[in-house]
């Protein structure tokens, strides 16, 4: 069995890029930890800072533990997240607690700026986290780089509003009443996503994307995902094999 860490920008994120992917593999048995680098303070216009924080923060544990799932949270600022010293220690001390085999990520190109943010920290993170004497907390360092794959941004564009192609998909019809649940259990973004994002139906939104790269692959629901190969990071195909039967390969010509 293998221990897989899922670390978006904020509570939510990852409910909506890779929840379906995340319950496909706790439900074959892998361990799966779930975290973010900001609670989303921001995102309310009913809450203050500090309250935001600890509502989000309790919907991302709650959403968490649908799959038996742990949630932490790197504590970082709403749209305060940068590629700096003190941010990457903070997100490779995440990578050190969750100590896994394969990390899934934002997209290095996406519409907000904290996604871009952590797709960056979170690379140098598992390249860091192995590192001796990089001094970030009490969790101790990996013995290895964990294989590191990037999730969709989220519409599955980049700001230019150019289609990102997936490297793979995983079929996620089957745990889609999971992930719905998941992203049910972050109540406090169904007002805040209408009003910041023009966007009524947050649920209802997530599903139309789910179907929308599920027809990509020619099947009903799927998630897609890029895997980072450079060196020295591993290229074995790890999240490929680990989510078995539910593997979709190379997706079909954009439409």
């Amino acid at each position: 069995m293998a221990i897989v860490l899922a670390i978006h920008a904020h509570p939510d994120d990852i409910e909506t890029l890779g929840a379906g992917t995340l319950a496909v593999l706790a439900g074959l048995g892998h361990t799966v930890k779930i975290a973010t680098v900001t609670a989303g303070d921001l995102g309310s216009s009913e809450m203050d800072q500090a309250q935001t924080a600890r509502t989000r923060h309790a919907e991302a544990t709650a959403a968490a533990a649908l799959i038996g799932a742990d949630y932490r949270c790197g504590e970082v600022g709403d749209l305060c997240v940068f590629n700096d010293d003190p941010t990457r220690r903070r997100v490779t001390e995440l990578v050190r607690w969750a100590a896994p085999d394969v990390v899934l990520t934002a997209s290095p190109a996406d519409y907000h700026p904290d996604h871009e943010a952590v797709s960056q920290l979170v690379r140098d993170a598992c390249f860091a986290a192995s590192v001796p004497n990089y001094r970030t907390g009490p969790a101790a360092p990996l013995a290895g780089i964990p294989h590191l794959y990037f999730m969709d941004p989220i519409g599955g564009r980049n700001r230019e509003g150019v289609r990102i192609v997936p490297d793979f998909g995983v079929d996620i019809a089957a745990v889609f009443e999971t992930k719905r649940a998941m992203l049910a259990a972050h109540v406090s973004q169904v007002g805040w996503v209408a009003r910041q994002h023009g966007i009524p139906d947050q649920i209802q939104s997530m599903e139309a994307w789910s179907r929308r790269r599920g027809r990509d692959f020619g099947t009903e629901m799927a998630e897609g995902f890029r895997q980072y190969r450079h060196h020295p990071y591993p290229a074995t195909p790890r999240l490929q094999e680990l989510v078995g039967a539910a593997l979709l390969q190379a997706p079909r010509a954009a439409s």
